[in-house]
């Protein structure tokens, strides 16, 4: 995996944008005109910038952790800055679990996306997204809510319930074993 994808920041959609935390600095921030910051974290302090507004939902990445309850509030926020063309960067410490699910959250939202969509969109544009399972079964529950169906269904698997498009992306993947190590080789 390519180190340097937890320190950019990714365009989600014209007004959404997804990092780190280590990705949030003045410069990136003005370069891509970034009007608004959630950030997802519980210790991290906000930005502080000139012309940005920053919030902070403070959540841990524990599957236990209610993270749920910040999808509406903070779907509603992306929407509403975008209507005022401004632009909104989403972030936790990795930009992998906490904030990617928000945004997933919007773009069902908004965006219309089904979850599996929402996911596999999110993913495309960073690449290391991978929320936490009990992130994913709030996103499940969420989708149903939203739109009276799902399109990912929470499996039983060796290491207990996944999300369904994560076994399928392992399903679509190879393992190649050296003599000290593993490399995953992905065909998707």
């Amino acid at each position: 995996m390519d180190l340097a994808m937890f320190t950019q920041i990714a365009e989600i959609t014209d007004t959404l944008f997804l990092s780190s935390a280590a990705a949030v600095k003045g410069e990136s921030v003005r370069k891509l005109g970034i009007t608004h910051i959630i950030n997802v974290t519980m210790d991290i302090p906000n930005l502080r910038m000139p012309n940005v507004e920053s919030i902070q939902i403070q959540v841990d990445d524990l599957p236990s952790a209610h993270l749920g309850l910040y999808f509406d509030r903070c779907a509603d926020k992306i929407h509403q800055v975008g209507r005022m063309r401004g632009k909104t960067l989403v972030h936790c410490v990795a930009g992998v679990s906490r904030s990617a699910s928000l945004c997933i959250a919007y773009l069902m939202k908004y965006q219309s996306m089904s979850l599996e969509q929402a996911y596999k969109h999110c993913k495309y544009r960073r690449p290391v997204v991978h929320p936490n399972v009990g992130f994913f079964k709030q996103l499940v529950d969420y989708e149903r809510r939203l739109f009276g169906r799902n399109s990912v269904r929470m499996v039983q698997s060796s290491i207990g319930w996944i999300p369904d498009i994560y076994r399928k992306e392992v399903d679509r993947s190879t393992y190649v074993y050296g003599p000290s190590r593993v490399q995953r080789h992905a065909y998707y």
